[in-house]
């Protein structure tokens, strides 16, 4: 199991739990902490016994967007992972899920600043859960700086686009409820217990076929900017062979036997 400095990484039964860990600085992103996740996902995605992902942050807070010292050259911290980003110069992008979509459910869990950056990789998981107090936003433009990770393009497409740009050209701060009723978010918790929930619902997908989660998941994205008629082509293409699995076929007895499915990814 991976991780590093920034970056913690833990098993919940089928659910990997990657937690940024960075607290004192609201978990800013940081050379390690991009390193990590981006290990965290590949894991993820190598392992079968991973049915889900939770992301989440220590210390009270998501993700308070990019180290804007390092951004200044004032240096990173974790200069020993520097190779890892001269082997592979998308390894930042693929960290923060602009050039990478893990094929199993990411669910994110937020507490506290949820901005810049943090709101950058948020639209690149699949499900959101947030502390009632957790604060989102696009913060950029207030600083004279792009949106680079992906809100241009991704925000429009998850909330009305009268709801992106203003998001986008304010820069301004969104309470959790505010963001629940853009459709930023689906679910506003208790302070303190973001994590719990996810892990609630991570559990609920864990239960659910592997191969059907998975291309379900696959389905929407591909679909997504699809007319009609070939999107439903596509679905067809990608949901048919779910139904000769073993799988299937073990979901299928045990509905009838009226009991729990016992999957394997077969």
């Amino acid at each position: 199991m991976g991780g590093t400095e920034h970056l913690t990484v833990q098993r919940e039964g089928a659910t990997l739990v990657l937690t940024l860990n960075r607290p004192e600085a609201k978990n800013a992103l940081s050379l390690p902490m991009l390193v990590g996740l981006y290990d965290g996902w590949v894991e993820a995605d190598e392992d079968d016994a991973v049915r889900s992902i939770v992301l989440t942050g220590a210390g009270g807070a998501f993700c308070a967007g990019m180290d804007l010292k390092a951004l200044a050259g004032k240096g990173m911290e974790g200069q020993q992972h520097r190779d890892r980003l001269t082997a592979d110069p998308d390894l930042h992008w693929k960290a923060m899920l602009r050039h990478h979509r893990p094929r199993k459910p990411v669910i994110a869990a937020v507490e506290g600043h949820c901005v810049a950056g943090g709101t950058e990789i948020l639209q690149g998981t699949d499900i959101r859960v947030a502390g009632e107090s957790a604060t989102f936003g696009l913060f950029e433009v207030r600083r004279g700086l792009f949106p680079i990770g992906g809100s241009t393009v991704r925000l429009q497409r998850q909330i009305p686009r009268t709801h992106a740009l203003e998001m986008l050209l304010t820069g301004r701060p969104y309470s959790a409820r505010e963001a629940a009723g853009i459709g930023l978010i689906g679910h506003v918790v208790p302070d303190g217990t973001a994590l719990e929930k996810a892990l609630a619902i991570a559990e609920q997908v864990n239960a659910c076929g592997p191969l059907a989660v998975e291309a379900v998941k696959a389905s929407v994205y591909e679909t997504a900017e699809m007319g009609e008629s070939e999107g439903l082509a596509a679905e067809l293409k990608r949901g048919w062979p779910v139904f000769d699995t073993a799988d299937a076929k073990e979901g299928a007895r045990a509905f009838a036997e009226r009991r729990p499915p016992v999957y394997r990814r077969e």
